[in-house]
C-alpha cells in the first residue's frame, strides 16, 4: 500500500455515472473509484446534460462518497433545428463544464498525478489535450460494447480518427475483458500497454446468507436494464413458457426497470406465464437486491450482446451459479465450475440447460463460486491491479 503522505493523486473522468435521474448508469465506474480510494487520493468528475435547468446556468454538486471527492455538474443542453450546429454547441458546453469541474477539483485536491478516463471518446480527447498542456498522463478504462462486431455501432470517420489518437497517446488501456481488448484492436486502436481490469463487486455486501433459504420451487433470477434488443428478455420468456409446459417446480423473477418493461410484461401476459412462472419485481437496489439474489438458485442471462455484466460478479459473490449466452467477455469467467454457457438466441439449448439444472441444481459448489469472486472481483484484488498500473505509469 502507498504510504498516506505519498498517496497518488487520481482524477476520474467518466461519461457514465449514477446521477439524480438514474442511480444505475456507471455503477462499475463508481466501484473502481471507491476500490482504488483504499490506496490513492481519488477525485471524480461527472458532467450531465439537464434540460430542466433554466437559461444556461450550471448546477454544481460536490460531496465525498466513500473517500471519493465527487463533483457532479449539470448543464443545460441546447436544442437546435440545425442538428450539426446544436451538436457543436452541446459539445462545447460539455467540454467547458468539464474544464470548470477540473478547476474546482484542482483547487480543492491539487493537481492530479494521473487522469483516469472511463469510456471513450470525448473525455479521452479532453484528457489528451490536458496532457499536452500540463503534462499529466492519462489511462483509459473502456466498458462500452460498441466495439463488438455484433453491435456495429462504432462508426464515423471523425470518431475513429480521434479515438485512435487518444488510445495511442494513453499510458495504458484497461478494458474490462480480453474480448473487448480484441474488439478494440480489430479497429486498429493500438497501444503498447493493454491490461485487463475486471469490474469490482463489494464482497462484504454481496455475500451468501448464513442461513440457507429453502425454496419450495427452484428460484431463477434475471437482473437487467430491460432493454430487449440487447438483453433478449423476450427470448427468456419464450423458454419459460415452454418450460412451464413440461414442469411447474420453478419460478423466474425478473428484476429491474427500463424502456421495454411494459412491453415485456404484456408479452408474458400473452404467454399466460405472468405472475405464476414469470414474476416482475421492478427495480430492486441495496439490501433488497442482495436478498433477492441470495434467495435464488440460479442467475439467468440470455443477451444478444454484452461485454461483462456486473450482475454476474454479484451473483458469484453470493455463491449463485450463472447460465448465460456466450457473448462478449462472459466466457472468461463463466465456466463449468461457475455455471454454463449457451449460444445466443438458441432457445432450445437454454430450455435443455434449465431442465438439466432443475434436475440437478446441487452440482455447483457455492463456496467455490464465492471464492472465485473474492479472488477476481473483490475491492482488494482489483484495487491492487489498478495501483500497479498507476505505479507503472509514474515510473516511466
Amino acid at each position: 500500500m502507498v504510504k498516506t503522505q505519498n498517496k497518488i493523486n487520481i482524477l476520474f473522468l467518466t461519461r457514465w455515472y449514477p446521477h439524480r435521474y438514474d442511480s444505475m448508469p456507471g455503477l462499475f465506474v463508481q466501484r473502481h473509484a471507491e476500490a482504488i480510494a483504499m490506496h490513492c487520493k481519488v477525485s471524480l468528475l461527472y458532467v450531465h446534460p439537464d434540460d430542466k435547468l433554466k437559461n444556461d446556468k450550471k448546477e454544481i454538486i460536490t460531496e465525498t462518497i466513500n473517500d471519493v471527492f465527487t463533483v457532479r455538474i449539470y448543464y443545460r443542453a441546447v436544442k437546435s433545428k440545425i442538428p450539426f450546429i446544436g451538436e457543436i454547441i452541446k459539445g462545447f458546453k460539455y467540454f467547458n463544464a468539464n474544464r470548470e469541474g477540473m478547476k474546482i477539483i484542482s483547487k480543492e485536491r491539487g493537481k492530479p498525478d494521473i487522469i483516469h478516463v472511463n469510456i471513450l471518446t470525448r473525455l479521452g480527447l479532453f484528457a489528451y489535450l490536458n496532457k499536452i498542456i500540463s503534462g499529466v498522463p492519462f489511462i483509459v478504462t473502456e466498458h462500452w460494447s460498441r466495439y463488438l462486431p455484433i453491435t456495429n455501432t462504432y462508426k464515423g470517420f471523425a470518431r475513429k480518427f480521434l479515438t485512435r489518437i487518444v488510445v495511442k497517446n494513453a499510458s495504458a488501456i484497461t478494458p474490462v475483458t480480453k474480448n473487448l481488448k480484441n474488439a478494440m484492436l480489430h479497429y486498429n486502436l493500438k497501444n503498447n500497454n493493454y491490461l485487463i481490469l475486471p469490474n469490482v463487486v463489494d464482497i462484504e455486501i454481496f455475500k451468501p446468507v448464513i442461513i440457507k433459504h429453502q425454496n419450495k420451487k427452484t428460484k431463477i433470477i434475471h437482473v437487467s436494464c430491460f432493454e430487449d434488443q440487447s438483453k433478449n428478455i423476450s427470448g427468456i420468456l419464450n423458454v419459460i413458457k415452454k418450460l412451464s409446459e413440461k414442469r411447474q417446480d420453478f419460478e423466474c423473477y425478473f428484476v429491474g426497470d427500463g424502456i421495454d418493461l411494459k412491453k415485456l410484461k404484456n408479452y408474458a401476459d400473452e404467454l399466460k406465464i405472468k405472475d405464476k412462472f414469470a414474476i416482475f419485481t421492478g427495480l430492486l437496489e441495496g439490501e433488497k437486491l442482495i436478498d433477492s439474489i441470495n434467495k435464488s438458485d440460479l442467475m439467468l442471462l440470455f443477451s444478444n450482446y454484452e461485454n461483462m455484466p456486473v450482475v454476474i460478479n454479484e451473483s458469484f459473490a453470493c455463491g449463485v451459479p450463472v447460465i448465460s449466452s456466450n457473448v462478449g467477455g462472459i466466457s472468461e469467467y463463466v465456466n463449468t465450475e461457475t455455471g454454463e454457457l449457451i449460444e445466443r438466441k438458441d432457445e432450445k439449448a437454454l430450455l435443455n440447460s434449465l431442465v438439466n439444472f432443475l434436475n440437478d441444481n446441487k452440482k455447483y459448489d457455492r463456496g467455490n463460486i464465492r471464492e472465485f469472486a473474492v479472488k477476481n472481483f473483490s475491492k482488494e484484488a482489483v484495487s491492487m491491479k489498478i495501483l500497479n498500473i498507476y505505479k507503472s505509469v509514474l515510473d516511466r
